[in-house]
């Protein structure tokens, strides 16, 4: 018997239940009494969390996540290092990136560019 799929954007592919299979999923959400459907009055009281959340916490929520703005911002480069280097620079701990570029700015500062 041939499987109902469907494609994502990103080209995965998911085979659907088969209708059996479904009423048997539909059946075990149900005798689930943590996890029963919403009702139509639930549905209907419900608002977009904007219209019942304070701003600031609305933000806060939804804002942009990751690292906070630095007045000195990162910039990405890759680099290769001698496996042992590596080892040795990772086996100093937590923030041993930090502390090369530490070590790099007091290089740059002793050296000319010239």
């Amino acid at each position: 018997m041939s499987r109902d799929t469907v494609k994502t954007i990103d080209g995965r592919v998911f085979e659907l239940p088969t209708d059996e299979e479904d009423a048997r999923i539909t059946a075990a959400a149900l005798a689930d009494p943590d996890a029963l459907p919403m009702t139509d009055e639930q549905l209907a009281r419900m608002r977009p969390a904007r219209e019942v959340l304070s701003p600031a916490l609305y933000a806060a929520l939804t804002g942009k996540g990751g690292r906070p703005k630095s007045a000195t911002p990162k910039v990405f480069t890759g680099i290769r290092f001698d496996a042992d280097v590596l080892a040795a620079l990772k086996a100093t701990g937590k923030g041993w990136q930090t502390r090369v570029n530490d070590a790099m700015r007091e290089w740059v500062k002793t050296h000319s560019a010239a």
